[in-house]
C-alpha cells in the first residue's frame, strides 16, 4: 500500500517541503498584509494618543516627568511601538510581494524609502522619550530643562519629519494602487488627500500623525474585504 508523501519531506522539483511552500504563499497572501496593516494602524493610533495625554503639544514639555500617571501612559505607549514598526514592516513587505513584477523601480525604491525611514523616525522619537524615563528611574535624572529639549525633539521628529516621510508613503502606495488596479478608485481619491494634508500639515499637528495609520487602516480593511474567502480557499487548492 502506497504511503501518502510527508508533508514536510522536500519536493524533488523544489527542493522545498509541501508545508513550508505553502506556510510561506499564505504569508504573501493579501490577508496578511490587511491583518498586519490593521495591527500597525491600531497599535500606531493607540500610542499617539497616549503620548498627546502624557505630552500635550500645546502644555509644558517637561510637566509629565513628575507626573506618575503621565509617566504610566507614556511607558504604555512605548511598549507598543516596537510591534507597530514590525507589523508596519510586514506590511511593507506583503504589498512588495503581492506587486512582484508589476513593480516600477522607480516607485518601489520611494516606496521601500520612505517607510523604513518612518518607521527609523517613529523609532528614534520614541527612543528619546524612553531614554529620559530611564533617567527618571536612576538616581541621576534628567534635570527639567533636559526633560524639555528632548520631549521637543521626539515630537519634532515625527510630527514633523516622520509625517512627511508618511505623505510620501501614502502617495507612492496610492500611485502602485492605481497602476496596478489593486487600489479602488475612492480609496485613491483618499489617499492623494491624505498625502496632500501629510505634506501641508503645520508642524507638531496631532490629527496629522494620526491621519496616516487611519488611511493605512482605511487600506487593510479594503484588502481583507477584497481578498476575501474565495481568494484563500483558491490559494489552498492550487
Amino acid at each position: 500500500m502506497t504511503q501518502p508523501p510527508d508533508p514536510a519531506t522536500p519536493s524533488p522539483a523544489t527542493g522545498h517541503s509541501p508545508l513550508a511552500s505553502s506556510v510561506a504563499e499564505e504569508l504573501r497572501t493579501p490577508r496578511a498584509a490587511g491583518i498586519a496593516g490593521v495591527i500597525f494602524a491600531l497599535a500606531i493610533i493607540a500610542v499617539e494618543i497616549l503620548i498627546h495625554q502624557a505630552i500635550p503639544t500645546d502644555g509644558d514639555q517637561a510637566a509629565w516627568i513628575s507626573d506618575p500617571t503621565r509617566r504610566g501612559q507614556l511607558s504604555s505607549a512605548l511598549t507598543l511601538v516596537p510591534y507597530a514598526g514590525i507589523a508596519f514592516l510586514w506590511f511593507i513587505g506583503v504589498i512588495r510581494a503581492r506587486l512582484g513584477a508589476r513593480e516600477d523601480k522607480l516607485f518601489a525604491t520611494t516606496f521601500l524609502g520612505s517607510g523604513l525611514i518612518f518607521v527609523a523616525m517613529l523609532f528614534s522619537s520614541a527612543a528619546v522619550l524612553g531614554g529620559l524615563l530611564v533617567l527618571q528611574a536612576g538616581p541621576n535624572s534628567a534635570s527639567i530643562e533636559q526633560v524639555r529639549l528632548f520631549s521637543a525633539t521626539s515630537t519634532v521628529l515625527l510630527s514633523t519629519f516622520g509625517i512627511r516621510m508618511a505623505a510620501v508613503f501614502t502617495l507612492v502606495v496610492t500611485n502602485l494602487g492605481r497602476r496596478t488596479g489593486i487600489v479602488p478608485m475612492w480609496l485613491q481619491v483618499v489617499g492623494y488627500a491624505a498625502a496632500l494634508v501629510l505634506l501641508l500639515a503645520p508642524p507638531r499637528t496631532f490629527w496629522a500623525v494620526v491621519l496616516f495609520p487611519l488611511w493605512v487602516l482605511l487600506l487593510s480593511v479594503q484588502i481583507l474585504v477584497s481578498a476575501g474567502p474565495s481568494e484563500h480557499t483558491g490559494s489552498s487548492t492550487t
